[in-house]
């Protein structure tokens, strides 16, 4: 199978080693063991019911446990509509190959996530993208979606909140792409794993999951959670979905480890203390951001509404590539180039990183455009 290079991926695979203030990180500062030991109200002695945990491959789809934390952060979901994955990376994955078949109709909103549109290209399908556009506020024209999603229509496939944008798809314009997917009889594949970031309120948007019938949610522990080394992720689905995906998943994961499993719940478990650190982090940053592009006039923006990235119009005369390698090597600043998105001409920066790492990145950032 023929597939497109991982844009995004593998430009942060040659450089985020190399990087001494990484502004591309995607995840809110990552936290260890013992700092999730101590939000969950726990100590190292709360270890040792580790220590006569049998080896096995455990619970296949996920421990009762696990999945009853992922079902609590939906509306009206129950544990039977959860299937742990190997990170949302796999939960994409397993839902394209499940769902999809050569010849297909899939309408791609992009700038995404590039598996949303390579991978069912791959497959052979009839890839359709909807551009966002920062007029529009990076929000999809819903009547330029309409007419992309013709009848028979496999599948739409999104990230809400937005990636790379920040951008917040709202419960009612959710609602509107759930009647044009209705239409159609297409089912809608919401990559959701920046939810819980937005910038007011509990920060949790709603899921496509409890706005329609044919909604699949993927999320995980990575991103608004701090803990994308427990590699832990999530469907929520359909039955017939999970149906047919579970078939897929036992050729490529059989299970996710017993530790992991572990962890993972015990975060879920006590997310509201975990969230209300990553929203310390991420609305403290943001707010700092937003004032320190104010006095840049080489860049420009759409404010994010949640997520952890947000898109820069920088002014330069090469390519917004040339632009990151350069600041790389003469101020070890990490961006990422637009050119991972299709959004040439923008840089990537992420702004949920440690609050010193930020504002002295941004300083040395500043120095460069001057």
């Amino acid at each position: 199978m023929l597939i497109e290079p991982f844009k995004v991926e593998i430009w942060m695979n040659e450089w985020e080693t190399r990087c001494a203030y990484n502004l591309a990180e995607t995840c809110v500062a990552s936290i260890t063991i013992d700092e999730l030991l101590h939000l969950a109200g726990r100590n190292h002695a709360d270890l040792s019911e580790l220590l006569p945990m049998k080896m096995t491959y455990g619970a296949i789809e996920g421990s009762t446990r696990l999945r009853q934390a992922i079902a609590d952060m939906y509306a009206d979901q129950s544990v039977e509509d959860v299937t742990v994955t190997h990170g949302t990376i796999a939960a994409n994955m397993l839902v394209h190959k499940a769902l999809v078949s050569p010849g297909d109709r899939v309408v791609s909103i992009v700038p995404t996530y590039q598996q949303h549109y390579s991978i069912p290209a791959s497959i052979g399908a009839d890839v359709a993208q909807l551009r966002l556009r920062a007029d529009d506020g990076f929000l999809p024209d819903l009547d330029a979606l309409r007419a992309m999603v013709t009848p028979g229509t496999r599948l739409i496939a999104l990230t809400n909140p937005n990636n790379p944008t920040g951008a917040l798809i709202p419960r009612a314009m959710l609602e509107e792409i759930a009647g044009i997917a209705r239409d159609a009889g297409a089912y809608v594949l919401c990559d959701e794993v920046y939810r819980g970031t937005g910038q007011v309120g509990d920060g949790m948007s709603a899921s496509i999951v409890d706005v329609y019938e044919k909604g699949i949610s993927t999320a995980s522990t990575s991103k608004a959670f701090s803990l994308a080394g427990l590699r832990v992720g999530w469907m929520v689905a359909p039955a017939e979905v999970t149906e047919q995906v579970l078939i897929h998943r036992d050729y490529d994961t059989i299970s996710v480890g017993m530790i992991n499993d572990h962890f993972a719940a015990l975060a879920l478990e006590n997310r509201d203390k975990i969230l209300a650190r990553s929203h310390a982090i991420t609305r403290g940053n943001l707010a700092y951001l937003s004032d320190w592009i104010e006095g840049q006039p080489r860049l420009s923006w759409v404010k994010p509404q949640a997520g952890t990235t947000a898109m820069l119009r920088v002014e330069t005369e090469g390519t917004a590539r040339a632009f990151c390698v350069d600041l790389l090597e003469k101020t070890g600043v990490m961006l990422t180039p637009g050119d991972a998105f299709e959004m040439e001409g923008y840089v990537r920066i992420g702004f949920a990183n440690d609050p010193d790492v930020l504002r002295t990145g941004l300083a040395k950032l500043g120095d460069y455009l001057r």
